[in-house]
């Protein structure tokens, strides 16, 4: 398996969730044990009453990348505990990239860390989540 693979495959998998698709979260790129997905934050949806992205959308975008970077190593996951903190903002218009790397890849669970950052390169937030592993990808191997 490649990168492009893997990345095609994921998108073929989260073309179909209905929240994803309403975030507006795309699965940019993924390596092994590494996502990076992106939001472009619409005032519509993705803010709050400041005019500043609402931290609910930013975790979000953590979140489905912690689990895409699980996906990468042939896992599926669901969140056990999530910790995020929030370091800066933007506003409407602008990008959020979410970038996850797996650091602890055990049998039963996973440990993610993410960073999201501005377009400038800025920190966010950086979050850290423990995983439960539910079950294994058809299509995606351990090790690749």
């Amino acid at each position: 398996m490649d990168s492009q693979t893997c990345l095609e495959i994921l998108r073929n998998v989260y073309k179909d969730n209905q929240f994803i698709s309403y975030c507006g979260i795309s699965i940019d790129a993924v390596r092994y044990g590494e996502a990076t997905l992106s939001l472009v934050v619409d005032n519509t949806k993705h803010t709050n009453q400041y005019g500043f992205t609402h931290g609910g959308a930013l975790e979000a975008l953590a979140d489905i990348a912690l689990g895409v970077a699980c996906a990468t190593v042939g896992k599926r996951v669901m969140t056990l505990s999530f910790n995020m903190n929030f370091i800066k903002n933007i506003h409407a218009g602008e990008r959020a990239t979410a970038v996850a790397v797996v650091r602890h890849n055990g049998r039963r669970t996973m440990v993610v860390d993410v960073d999201t950052t501005t377009d400038d390169g800025e920190l966010m937030t950086r979050a850290t989540a423990t995983m439960f592993v539910r079950d294994l990808y058809d299509n995606i191997p351990a090790v690749w």
